[in-house]
């Protein structure tokens, strides 16, 4: 294996993302850091290289342990990586999120004040 991978190469081949190109989308939208600073597609990247990678709004943190830039099995793929992305807060500790039924209305006076009620916000 060579001494740096292209970061979306690598990205694509430890299975971070689906495809090369929804990596190079990732570095582009600025949500891929090597070493706290905002990569590039291109960049390269080598062993020791800590990578901050946002994805669905959380963002996970990578080292490079080894240079990949083909697409290989699970096992050597878990291999060039060290995920040290903390664990997620438990269910308990997230806030409740009440979602409405896709096509319901709008929400009736008696909902919009449980609505307002969870917000936090009270009337009187």
């Amino acid at each position: 294996m060579s001494e740096t991978a292209r970061v979306d190469a690598w990205l694509w081949a430890v299975r971070v993302y689906k495809t090369r190109s929804a990596a190079t989308t990732a570095c582009r939208a600025g949500h891929v850091r090597v070493n706290g600073e905002r990569a590039k597609a291109a960049q390269a990247v080598r062993p020791g290289d800590e990578l901050r990678v946002r994805i669905a709004g959380f963002d996970r943190i990578l080292v490079v342990k080894q240079t990949i830039t083909k697409r290989v099995g699970a096992v050597l793929a878990a291999a060039a990586v060290e995920d040290r992305t903390p664990p997620p807060p438990p269910r308990e500790l997230t806030a409740f999120v009440p979602v409405r039924d896709r096509g319901a209305g709008r929400p009736t006076k008696r909902e919009r004040r449980d609505i307002d009620r969870l917000r936090g916000r009270e009337d009187d």
